[in-house]
């Protein structure tokens, strides 16, 4: 599996995916809002845009796909409720169907509702795992769930799914927000050795080469994953006095995520 990973420069701070096939050199967009990068990109590489992959129907993930199908014939894949959000979608898919691409990719869909209802992961079937996460999971942070979401499917989602993928996954997310995301962190465990250690190779980094992460980073960096830890609680005490002793960690996550959206 190739992956080509392209940073759009805009506002949103998003990045486009393109995932190929080494033999044949047919390629899966995945939110390809920046349709020229995305097509350049293809043609420089010499690979084939035969499918397209929206994680969820915000337009900063879909407001490019009448320009890559129109220029490559791409059949658009979403998940299968999103149709009615989604125009042009020609595959609905579910959670466990596998997206081929080519003849040798194969990536697994996962249904991850929280950001949206109607939010795809990919996983691929690789022996160097990878997470293509959309708006679920960021570098060191969580998506946000104002905009057609649910904090406690959110949470649901990284509970029951993301925290028991493989921790040698390599996490591919929709926006660069690492910088921002470990200053979080570090503002609810500033003794977190791993985000203190992360920050300065990315502050003021160009985000077209920045790092990519591991879900073994991620639940030592990311403060989403770390909703047991001490330190996390007794620091959310402070802004939540009415919380529990000992609070679960659906409590603690959604805590973390109103303070997320604040901060």
């Amino acid at each position: 599996m190739l992956v080509e990973r392209i940073w759009t420069g805009n506002d949103y701070r998003n990045f486009n995916y393109l995932i190929a096939c080494p033999e044949t050199g047919e390629a899966l967009a995945i939110d390809p809002l920046d349709h020229e990068k995305c097509l350049h990109a293809a043609k420089v590489l010499g690979w084939q845009i035969t499918q397209l992959l929206n994680t969820h129907e915000h337009h900063d993930h879909t407001g490019g796909n009448a320009a890559i199908v129109a220029a490559t014939g791409a059949k658009v894949i979403a998940h299968h409720k999103a149709g009615g959000k989604i125009p042009g979608m020609d595959r609905g898919v579910q959670a466990g169907d596998i997206i081929r691409v080519g003849k040798t990719v194969e990536l697994e869909c996962l249904d991850t509702p929280g950001h949206t209802m109607c939010h795809i992961c990919l996983r691929s079937h690789t022996e160097q795992p990878a997470l293509f996460s959309g708006d679920t999971l960021f570098n060191a942070g969580a998506g946000n769930t104002h905009n057609g979401g649910d904090t406690g499917l959110l949470y649901a989602t990284f509970a029951d799914q993301l925290s028991k993928l493989p921790d040698n996954t390599q996490v591919y997310p929709g926006h660069d927000y690492i910088e921002t995301n470990l200053k979080f962190t570090l503002s609810r465990e500033p003794g977190n050795t791993a985000a203190g250690a992360l920050l300065p190779t990315v502050a003021g980094h160009d985000p077209a080469t920045s790092v990519v992460t591991t879900l073994a980073q991620e639940k030592q960096h990311n403060t989403f994953f770390r909703l047991g830890n001490a330190d996390v609680i007794a620091k959310l005490r402070e802004h939540f006095p009415d919380l529990p002793e000992q609070p679960d960690a659906r409590t603690v996550f959604t805590r973390l995520r109103e303070m997320r959206n604040k901060w």
